[in-house]
């Protein structure tokens, strides 16, 4: 992996349904113990209409290239037990070496 590994992390997937029929997300661990460089950057905005400052926080995994993550997977952070969204996964194309994974993530809180 070309990032340089901060921590590593779970990849969660999978849903059920709950007693009401809504869809709820289940702590089914796909994979575990990947290698990973997970870092949250901010950014200000200012809303159009008072301009009021807004910080705005994201946060963008680094994963192996091989790693099997998808949109609305589950990633958790080993080190805090925090659990991410994984809106996005892109890769950088290089015909010389495999580029680590992207993904953009939205943190939801700790695991229970």
């Amino acid at each position: 992996m070309i990032a340089l590994a901060t921590t590593s992390v779970s990849i969660l997937r999978g849903t059920s349904t709950d007693t009401f029929g809504d869809e709820t997300d289940t702590a089914a661990v796909l994979k575990a113990g990947i290698p990973a460089s997970l870092i949250e950057s901010t950014r200000t905005a200012h809303e159009p209409v008072t301009g009021t400052p807004r910080i705005i926080r994201t946060h963008i995994c680094r994963l192996p290239p091989t790693t099997d993550v998808t949109e609305d997977d589950r990633i958790k952070d080993e080190k805090t037990d925090e659990i991410y969204i994984v809106v996005a996964v892109t890769t950088n194309s290089n015909p010389v070496l495999a580029q680590p994974l992207r993904a953009d993530l939205k943190r939801t809180g700790r695991a229970a």
